[in-house]
């Protein structure tokens, strides 16, 4: 039994296990890998304090061996006091009576008086003819990840915000063509990254542009897309396919725990990062809040850490 586990090994998540663990709450971390979205960001971040510039890569590395100061095992958790981190995929969340159980993927079960969901987003898909069948063979969702395999090959960006143009900046060190498709008449992506790609010389932004269906035989050779303006069918042959549409929050498995809006984040209260259920807390971008910042994440993790707390402390004092 802990007193708090924490589902996410993003910002938020890292963050409300230094919090957790400096208010001595026995907490158990369980997440399939650290990093969340930044850790897969292509160009330099610039705007968190401390950092005039750094990767995602290394600020996530900075993250995590912050919180492994504090893991069990470590010279500050020789006294037992440390946090335990698990990485298991968490699958499921359920309340039996006043205490939470958190079920993973490995078919454990783990039990807590008090849990912080930090589980952030996944990649938001396109839902065109030919994704699906793709995945892995021309359609990718990361581009950090993925862009050296299409050295001196057109690759098409769908999506025309700063995710799509840093998406594109990243791959135009490696392909021969980027296109950047953007459904709107206009590109949403701030004028420094505006200005970055078009000084690389091989990024070409197409505009007003849906795309409808994604092409190939054993690997994608070409995509077909609405041009608006002209209310006609065009093909782009390209042999790489990057998504950049966006995110959606990964809360599956709190449903049936926690009040969700539209977008399928998790309701919360402003001042304390709490659920529509006592004791369940959520944080960055699963929940409700404007803004999706790194340091922002960071903030409402602490929040949700100290919220638990004090929710924990609570709890204890009724039982006396």
């Amino acid at each position: 039994m802990y007193d708090l586990i924490i589902v996410g090994g993003g910002p938020a998540g890292m963050t409300a296990g230094i919090y957790a663990v400096r208010q001595k709450l026995n907490t158990l971390l369980i997440t399939k890998d650290f990093g969340g979205q930044i850790a897969k960001k292509s160009v330099d971040i610039e705007n968190y304090p401390g950092f005039s510039e750094i990767s995602g890569a290394e600020l996530i590395l900075k993250l995590e061996e912050h919180l492994k100061k504090f893991e069990a095992g470590s010279d500050f958790g020789k006294s037992g006091e440390g946090i335990k981190i698990k990485k298991e995929l968490a699958i499921k969340v359920e309340k039996e009576n006043e205490i939470f159980a958190v079920s993973t993927q490995d078919k454990i079960k783990y039990k807590s008086k008090a849990v912080v969901i930090a589980s952030g987003a996944d990649p938001r898909p396109l839902e065109v003819s030919g994704e699906k069948e793709y995945i892995g063979k021309g359609v990718s969702y990361c581009a950090l990840c993925d862009a050296a395999f299409f050295k001196g090959k057109d690759v098409v960006v769908i999506g025309g915000g700063d995710a799509g143009f840093e998406a594109a900046l990243a791959l135009a060190d490696w392909a021969k063509k980027v296109y950047i498709l953007e459904f709107s008449s206009a590109v949403m992506a701030d004028e420094t990254n505006q200005k970055k790609s078009a000084e690389m010389g091989k990024i070409e932004i197409i505009t007003s542009a849906v795309l409808e269906e994604i092409k190939g035989d054993k690997f994608v050779s070409s995509v077909v897309y609405l041009d608006k303006k002209k209310n006609e069918k065009k093909n782009l042959e390209v042999q790489g396919v990057f998504v950049e549409i966006g995110f959606q929050p990964a809360t599956s498995f709190v449903k049936g725990l926690a009040e969700f809006n539209e977008r399928d984040e998790i309701k919360v209260d402003p001042f304390t990062g709490e659920t529509s259920t006592p004791g369940i807390f959520a944080a960055g971008d699963v929940d409700n809040m404007p803004y999706k910042q790194i340091i922002i994440a960071c903030g409402e993790g602490a929040k949700a850490a100290i919220s638990a707390y004090k929710y924990i402390r609570n709890l204890n004092s009724q039982k006396k």
